[in-house]
């Protein structure tokens, strides 16, 4: 099945087309409860890609997701939600034979959140083709944001590198690295490196970052990140907040402090609001302090993709806690 424009004006351009994973993210209603003595879930969107998407819309962005679900109620679940969203699902498509991927998770604030993915024999997501992408929408889009996920096995890779080098603007390489989705782990880090040649931003927290450039100090991973070619990196420091550094400037934000309920869909509400800076124009240091207002808020909440702020949201918080 073709990923190409198969609904809605075939001109759109989009704000920002994100690409690679999707899930449905299973999420216990029971805090601090082990899986095997939880008694119900709540189902959610999941996937960095598909959330990402989500954050950006929810400040008025116009968003797109490019990945690939099972021919299932699962996969009929993830098209209902983007739309709900306000997401285009255009460029969802079913595979044959491979089941959606879902994702469990434990609950244990405000640091302990263990996640289980299901994404066997093989994820439809890892299943994009590059002869299948819409390309000339890849072109116009204002921003196309990839992962390191996306790279893990073909043909998502080819396509992956494909989509970066094919778009003339903002390229965003979210450094996203699961080492259970990768067959070799130790391929990532040149698929990485292979990614930053064709990113125009990158974004990691520490461990990512150490995996896709040799270096985990911030200011030395941001130094790595850029000379592989980005024009700005985003080091994630945890509790230590945020680095983002250009060629001519550094700015570090710290953290804003909430209660954590559910740390695992903070860096996708930070991804969100760091295209919607972007899109916007805006300087470095309101960037990050905006994404990372965005991410605390999420983190205070127990879903993801539902969780996500609007702007207003996130104005608020940064009013009060500044």
């Amino acid at each position: 099945m073709t990923l190409s424009s198969t609904t809605g004006d075939p001109a759109t351009v989009f704000d920002l087309i994100t690409m690679g994973r999707v899930s449905v993210d299973v999420y216990p209603d029971q805090v601090g409860v082990p899986l095997e003595d939880v008694e119900s879930f709540g189902k959610y969107l999941g996937g960095s890609p598909a959330n990402v998407a989500v954050a950006a819309a929810r400040y008025g962005r116009s968003a797109a997701v490019i990945t690939r679900t099972g021919d299932d109620p699962f996969g009929r679940f993830v098209h209902k939600a983007l739309r709900g969203y306000g997401v285009d699902d255009r460029y969802v498509t079913a595979v044959p034979g491979l089941p959606t991927p879902l994702a469990f998770c434990e609950i244990f604030p405000p640091d302990d959140f263990p996640l289980y993915f299901y994404r066997y024999p093989k994820a439809p997501d890892l299943e994009i083709r590059r002869d299948e992408l819409d390309l000339e929408a890849i072109r116009r889009a204002r921003i196309v944001w990839g992962t390191v996920t996306g790279l893990s096995q073909e043909p998502s890779r080819e396509a992956t590198l494909a989509a970066l080098a094919e778009h003339p603007g903002q390229t965003v390489i979210d450094l996203d690295y699961r080492p259970m989705l990768w067959d070799d782990p130790a391929e990532a880090p040149h698929w990485a490196g292979r990614a930053l040649e064709h990113a125009k931003v990158a974004v990691g927290n520490l461990d990512e970052c150490e995996v896709a450039v040799g270096e985990r100090e911030p200011d030395a991973a941001a130094r790595a990140i850029l000379e592989r070619g980005p024009e700005l990196a985003i080091v994630k420091m945890g509790p230590d907040g945020v680095l983002a550094a250009t060629a001519e400037e550094s700015v570090r934000v710290p953290p804003v402090e909430v209660e954590v309920a559910n740390g695992l869909g903070a860096g996708d509400a930070f991804g969100g609001a760091v295209c919607h800076g972007l899109l916007a124009g805006w300087d470095l240091r309101r960037l990050v302090e905006f994404a990372g207002a965005a991410g605390a808020i999420v983190a205070s909440r127990i879903a993801c993709s539902a969780a996500m702020p609007a702007q207003d949201e996130v104005e608020a918080l940064l009013k009060e806690t500044g």
